[in-house]
């Protein structure tokens, strides 16, 4: 993923673009529809900044084009704004390090009967986890053990630098709030 600042001014303009492309399109809305608006902007921006280059960023993209007529215009909009090119993985090396520890630390497993025994409870606790994390990530139905941890992780850092922008966004609206001049 590039630097994590360029993604969170990328992510906070296409956001506030989607509200305003949302709002404009409806402008009596409920409190329910503005949750909405602001949740499917905000997933979509953050899709867009990963410029359709992982499954998750696809996936949502395509679910709210599914979800309705208003829905895929906000979808066309966000995803066709001026995007950047986008850096290397960095997140590769981790994922590296981490199979090298596994293969390590299989290695010093030696008797065989509790070798079969732990890998029995560990496989089925695997499985369960595997199926549970990919209920929870966006198009993480159809993904493979490597492709689910690699987007599970971009997806981390996307959702984490959203939580950024967000938080600061409301304690500068707070500060504004506190000190109107």
């Amino acid at each position: 993923m590039r630097n994590i600042n360029s993604v969170k001014e990328e992510f906070l303009k296409k956001w506030i673009w989607g509200l305003r492309k949302y709002s404009s399109q409806k402008k009596n809305m409920s409190l329910m529809e503005r949750k909405k608006a602001i949740k499917l902007s905000a997933d979509l921006a953050m899709a867009s900044t990963r410029n359709k280059t992982t499954r998750w960023s696809r996936a949502l993209i395509a679910n709210a084009s599914r979800d309705g007529n208003n829905n895929k215009v906000l979808a066309e909009h966000v995803t066709s704004s001026p995007q950047r090119p986008v850096a290397g993985k960095s997140f590769t090396a981790r994922i590296r390090s981490c199979r090298n520890m596994l293969r390590r630390n299989r290695a010093v497993h030696s008797r065989a009967k509790d070798r079969v025994v732990a890998s029995s409870v560990a496989k089925r606790l695997v499985q369960k986890r595997t199926r549970r994390l990919k209920s929870l990530l966006p198009g993480g139905e159809s993904m493979d053990g490597v492709s689910l941890v690699e987007e599970t992780l971009d997806y981390i850092q996307s959702l984490r630098a959203q939580v950024e922008v967000m938080r600061s966004l409301v304690t500068a609206s707070e500060i504004k709030i506190l000190n109107p001049s």
